[in-house]
This record gives C-alpha cells, structure tokens and sequence, in this order.
C-alpha cells in the first residue's frame, strides 16, 4: 500500500477493495481488523514523499456495536471535531454497528516553516518536521473562545515530566476550590508531560481527559493524547521551533495535481460542540487565494469541485486540478463520501 494514496476513481471503486475496516499505511499506528478490539496507537507517522504536500490516506472503518466517535478518534489519532465534521448525521455516541466512519487521516501540510513543531490552530493539528525522516502529526485540543492560543513563533524553553498544575488567578476566581498548585497525578490537566514555550503561561502538554482533544476546552494550552504527549516530549528538544497558525483553507500539491484541505471554522467547531452539526459558512476571498496558490495551473481548476469542498468544510484533502487532456466539466469529486460509504 503506498505511503500518500487518494482515490483516482469513483468512491465506490475504491471502496471495493477496502475492507471494512482498512489496515493503516501510516505505520505504526496499527488499525484493528473488522471484529476485532481497535490496537492502541503507538506513533503517528506519515510519510511525505519529496515535493508533496500531503499526507497520510484516507481510511474507513466499520463501527462495532460499543464504539462511540470519541472511541474511534483516539485509536486513529483524530480529535473528536474533525471526525464529526467528517462523518455528518452519525450519532457521535451511537453509530451503530456496521456504520462506515470515513477516517480523515490525510491532511494537506500548513503554510508555514517545514522545522520542528507547527500548530495549525483550525484543523487542531501538530505537525513535527524532524531534522530527516517522515513528518509526524499529532491531534490536539487547543483554547476556547477568548483565550486563545496565540498566533506566531516561539520555542520549546522548558521540558518537565509529570508537571505541576499552578491555577491562574482567573481560574481559581472561577472555582475557589482549587489549589494553588496541583500535584502530579489523575486530577492534574497537565498529564503526564509538558513542554513549556516562550510564551509565558503557554504550554503544548497531555491530559486527564483524552476526550478533550479535537474540542475547544482549553485556556490557550494545547492539549495532546497522553500516548501522543508522550511520543512528541521524547522527540523535541529545548530549543525546538514551534510554529503557531490558524489556517482554516490549506492547499498543497501531489506531483501535478493541486489539493484543498478546508476545515471548520473556530465558530462551527463550537456549532459542532452543542449541536453535533455546523452549518460551514463561505470563506473569504477562497476563489482568489486558490487561484493564487495554483500560479499557471489556475486554468486547470475545476471551480465547482472548489465549491462543493467550501460547502462542506469536512477537513477531507480534494483534488481540484485537471489533467491537462481532461475537458472541462470531466472532473470527479475525488472524495470519500457519507453518500458513497
């Protein structure tokens, strides 16, 4: 199976060949086969071949009668709100057993520094760019309105295994009961490990509540899966780069071909939050920035394929260039679907 595989042909094609649930290439985080207990993730790789922007494949997987999204998310290292946003009008607490949930496990790379730590703020995502070898990514859950985390540059100047919690004034206004400072243990929202940045007040750390990650809970921290924490404290450095940015439409390129990765808003994420479904609103000025992006390919953009992503928002990479023989309007939508699961 190669490493950056998208569907050249309709959905249900490619669906012919996949089991229900599909063996991961982004190994070594192993999926569980069709009936049996979902592996834990070990590490989240996913290779990116030279000069593409993209990684990562898209997955299906067969829900088992006791699976919530929240469930599902963890194993296949997806936070909670781009599962939902890809898989519209499934229970999140009940799929159901034999229900298809599209796996959004291929993400176009942000526009930012290809070094150390990237945050993408929108897709609730880190991206680790080593010095040599495969990017590695990472869900997170990042701050809730008004406390956000902020946007720009800093560094790793600090690292701590099973951190203090010191509350904010702020916080301890909120709930008097706590404690100056939290000791390490399963009521720390530190978790396990912590890397402090530059930012003062700002850390990238684990958590007592897995089910956090992929929501909007935090108080500007960006919070990672205790195995995810783990496996990124072990990598960065003091020193590291870490790279903070809020890219709600990301474009990239397979070779020719040029793709759009559009996610929800911060505000439908929220919508996401309390309704279990978002209304996407149009981004503006797409139409320009893609046209921008594409340079002389802009004459191969499929404009309506462009349209229905924005429509969508659901976070899935799309194919919006044509080959160069292919009349306008021949197209496919090359995604994976609800309609075609």
């Amino acid at each position: 199976m190669p490493d950056i595989y998208f569907p050249s042909t309709t959905r249900r094609a490619v669906l012919a060949g996949v089991a229900a649930s599909v063996a991961m290439a982004l190994a070594p985080w192993p999926l569980a086969a069709q009936g049996a207990q979902p592996a834990r993730p070990r590490g989240p790789v996913a290779a990116v071949p030279p000069r593409n922007d993209v990684v990562g494949e898209l997955l299906v997987y067969s829900a088992r009668y006791e699976d919530t999204l929240m469930d599902i998310a963890r194993t296949y290292n997806l936070g909670y709100a781009e599962l939902v946003a890809a898989n519209p009008g499934v229970d999140p607490w009940l799929p159901g057993l034999g229900t298809r949930i599209l796996l959004p496990t291929a993400h176009v790379l942000p526009d930012a520094p290809r070094q150390g730590i990237v945050v993408n703020l929108s897709d609730q995502r880190i991206y680790w760019y080593p010095p040599s070898g495969p990017v590695l990514t990472f869900a997170v859950g990042i701050g809730q309105e008004g406390l956000g985390t902020p946007n720009g540059s800093t560094t790793i100047v600090r690292k701590k295994e099973k951190p203090t919690w010191t509350p904010t004034p702020e916080k301890r206004r909120e709930d008097p009961t706590l404690p100056t400072v939290v000791p390490p243990g399963p009521d720390n929202p530190m978790g396990e490990h912590a890397l402090y940045l530059g930012w003062p007040l700002y850390a990238i750390h684990g958590t007592n509540e897995p089910d956090a990650i992929g929501r909007r809970v935090t108080r500007g921290c960006i919070r990672l899966y205790p195995e995810g924490i783990e496996h990124l404290y072990r990598l960065a450095p003091v020193g590291t780069r870490v790279t903070v940015v809020d890219q709600e439409a990301k474009m990239g390129w397979i070779g020719d071909d040029l793709f759009v990765d559009l996610h929800p808003s911060r505000t439908d994420v929220d919508e996401l939050e309390t309704e279990g479904k978002f209304n996407p609103k149009p981004i503006p000025g797409l139409r320009d920035r893609v046209a921008k992006f594409a340079g002389p390919a802009a004459g191969r953009i499929d404009w309506a394929t462009v349209e229905e992503a924005e429509r969508r928002r659901d976070g899935i990479p799309v194919r919006i260039t044509r080959s160069a023989e292919a009349p306008v309007g021949a197209l496919p939508i090359e995604r994976m679907t609800r309609s075609s699961l």
